[in-house]
C-alpha cells in the first residue's frame, strides 16, 4: 500500500472510523491524524484526495479492517467447540425419526392409517415452538451475552431429548416435544458466535466446518431404539427390565448425553464473544445509543432482501429433502425411480459425501475467489437444471434406457450436491448485512424464525403435492418437479437483488494510488 508523505506539515484532519461491521468493531473514537504532500493536497491511504467523500471514507475503513483481519488468526479450538455444540439441535430434531412411527403406533393405540398424521404433527411442533421463541433468544443473546443463552439452551435440550423416550402416551410425546422446542437459543447463538470469532476472510472456512458438523447430527441416536422383538436386541441393555418397559429410552438417553457433553464443553471452555459498549462516566454528557428494536433491525437497509433470499433458499432445500426419498421409492409408472432400500441408502450416502466434500474442500477457496454473491448466484443457477434432471431420469427408466440412466444419475448427483454451498453463502450474507455487531444475534434469530416456519410446513405441503401429481398422472406424475423448477427460477431472479453490502468480496484486491495494488 502506498504510504503518505510527512504527516506533520498540514492541518488537514481525518477522524478515525466510528462505525461497526457485523464481524469486526472499530473503536468508538480515536486519535486524529494528519496527511499532507508537496502540493498541499492531503493523500489518503486509498490514494484519493477527497476525505469528505462517503465512498472514500468507506474504502478507508474497509482497508483498515482488512489489515486488522490479516493479523487476527481464526481461534480453531473455539470454532471446533461451537461446531460440536451445533450437533445438539439436529440430534434433538432427527434422533426420533427412526422410531417415531412405531412409537406412535404402539403407545397411541392408533390404526396404521392414522400414524402419518400424528408423526407429521409431532415432528412439526418442535419447529413451530422454535419459531415462536427464536426472536426472544436472539434479543436475549444481544442483551445478556451469547454464552449464557447457549449453555441454558443446550442444558434444556439435553433434558428434553432424554425424556422423550420415556413417554408412555401420545400426549406425553407431544408435550415433551414442545418442551424440547422451547430451548431454541443454541442455533441462534452458535451462528452468531462463529461469526464473531472470525474475520470476514476466515468465516467461510468456519461455516463450512459448521455446516458439515450439523449434517452429522442427523445420524446420531435413533438407531439405538430397542426392537419389539427382544431376540433382535442390539445389546444387553435392551434385556434389562427398565428398557423392556421403556424400549425407546436408550436412543433418547444417548442423544441427550451427547447434548449434555456439548453443554459442559460450552460452559467450561467457550469464551463470551459479545463486545459490550463501555458505560459512559457520570461526568460525561455522552449517552450510549439505545439498542435497535427488532422492527428497526428488520427494516434496516438490505435486511429484508437477504431474509427473503434466505427463506427462498431454505424453502427449495427443504422441499427437495422431503421429495427426494419419496421420489426414489415411488414406482416408475407413477413417476419415481423404484429404488430398493439398499439403493436409496447408497443414493443418500453418495449425496451426503458429495455435499461434505463441496463444503469442506470446495466452498472456502471458491468463496475467496468469487465472493459470496457470485458463488450464491452460481449455485442457484444450477438448481433448475438439477430439479429438471429427476423427471428426465424417470423417463429414461420408463423407456428402458438403463445404461443412460445410470450414466446420468451419478454425475448429476455429485455435481448437483454442490448447491449445498448456497446455504453457507446466505449465512455469510446475513452476517454482512447486519446493521451492527450488537444485533447480529437478532438478525440470525429473524432468519431462523423464518427457517423454522418453513421447516414446519414445507415437507407436508410438498409431499402432498407430489401425491396429487401422482394421482392425477399429469406429465407422467412430474407435477412436483415443474413446481420446484419454477421456485428455483424465481430464486435466481431474487439473488440478483442481493445488496452490495452482502456481496462478500473479502479477498479481492483493490486499486490504490496510481494503479498500484495492495
Amino acid at each position: 500500500m502506498a504510504k503518505s508523505a510527512d504527516p506533520t506539515q498540514n492541518g488537514e484532519t481525518v477522524t478515525a472510523a466510528s462505525e461497526t461491521t457485523p464481524l469486526l468493531s472499530a473503536p468508538a473514537s480515536g486519535p486524529a491524524f494528519t496527511h499532507t504532500n508537496g502540493d498541499g493536497k492531503p493523500p489518503h491511504a486509498n490514494g484519493l484526495t477527497n476525505p469528505s467523500s462517503p465512498e472514500n471514507q468507506e474504502d478507508e475503513e474497509e482497508e483498515e479492517e482488512e489489515e486488522e483481519e490479516e493479523e487476527r488468526p481464526m481461534p480453531t479450538l473455539q470454532i471446533l467447540l461451537l461446531c460440536y455444540a451445533s450437533l445438539a439441535e439436529p440430534v434433538a430434531y432427527f434422533s426420533i425419526f427412526p422410531f417415531i412411527n412405531e412409537m406412535i403406533y404402539r403407545l397411541g393405540d392408533l390404526p396404521e392409517s392414522s400414524v402419518g398424521f400424528w408423526t407429521g404433527l409431532i415432528e412439526s411442533l418442535f419447529s413451530l415452538v422454535q419459531m415462536a421463541l427464536m426472536i426472544f433468544y436472539g434479543r436475549a443473546a444481544d442483551r445478556w451475552g451469547r454464552k449464557p443463552v447457549l449453555v441454558f439452551s443446550l442444558a434444556g435440550v439435553s433434558v428434553a431429548t432424554a425424556l422423550f423416550g420415556m413417554s408412555q402416551s401420545l400426549w406425553q410425546m407431544i408435550l415433551v416435544r414442545c418442551f424440547a422446542g422451547c430451548f431454541a437459543g443454541s442455533v441462534v447463538t452458535i451462528r452468531t458466535m462463529i461469526s464473531e470469532n472470525c474475520t470476514k476472510r476466515s468465516q467461510a472456512r468456519a461455516f463450512s466446518w459448521y455446516m458439515f458438523t450439523r449434517n452429522l447430527g442427523i445420524f446420531v441416536g435413533g438407531s439405538l431404539a430397542c426392537p419389539t422383538d427382544l431376540s433382535q436386541a442390539p445389546g444387553a441393555f435392551c434385556l434389562a427390565p427398565f428398557f423392556t418397559q421403556f424400549p425407546y429410552a436408550l436412543a433418547s438417553f444417548v442423544a441427550g448425553f451427547l447434548c449434555l457433553t456439548a453443554t459442559l464443553g460450552a460452559q467450561l471452555l467457550l469464551k463470551e464473544t459479545l463486545q459490550r459498549t463501555p458505560e459512559a462516566s457520570p461526568d460525561s454528557d455522552a449517552k450510549p445509543a439505545p439498542p435497535l428494536t427488532t422492527w428497526a433491525v428488520l427494516t434496516s437497509p438490505g435486511v429484508p432482501t437477504v431474509l427473503l433470499i434466505f427463506a427462498h433458499t431454505m424453502l427449495l432445500a427443504l422441499a427437495y429433502t422431503a421429495i427426494s426419498p419419496l421420489f426414489q421409492f415411488t414406482s416408475i409408472p407413477h413417476g419415481g425411480l423404484a429404488f430398493s432400500d439398499a439403493q436409496i441408502a447408497v443414493f443418500l450416502a453418495v449425496a451426503g459425501i458429495s455435499q461434505a466434500l463441496w463444503m469442506l474442500i470446495g466452498f472456502p477457496p471458491l468463496q475467496r475467489l468469487m465472493g459470496t454473491g457470485r458463488l450464491l448466484r452460481a449455485c442457484v443457477a444450477v438448481q433448475p437444471f438439477l430439479m429438471a434432471s429427476f423427471p428426465v431420469l424417470n423417463e429414461l427408466r420408463r423407456h428402458g434406457y438403463e445404461r443412460a440412466f445410470w450414466g446420468m444419475l451419478w454425475p448429476c448427483l455429485i455435481v448437483g450436491s454442490g448447491v449445498a454451498m448456497s446455504f453457507a453463502c446466505v449465512q455469510l450474507a446475513l452476517n454482512d448485512i447486519s446493521p451492527s455487531s450488537a444485533v447480529l444475534a437478532t438478525v440470525n434469530a429473524l432468519a431462523l424464525t423464518v427457517n423454522s416456519g418453513v421447516r414446519a410446513f414445507a415437507p407436508v405441503a410438498f409431499t402432498s403435492l407430489f401425491a396429487v401429481g401422482v394421482k392425477w398422472g399429469w406429465a407422467d406424475g412430474h407435477l412436483i418437479w415443474f413446481v420446484l423448477i419454477a421456485i428455483a427460477l424465481a430464486l435466481n431472479v431474487a439473488c440478483w437483488f442481493l445488496p452490495k453490502a452482502a456481496e462478500g468480496n473479502y479477498g479481492k484486491k483493490k486499486k490504490v494510488g496510481d494503479g498500484e495494488e495492495e
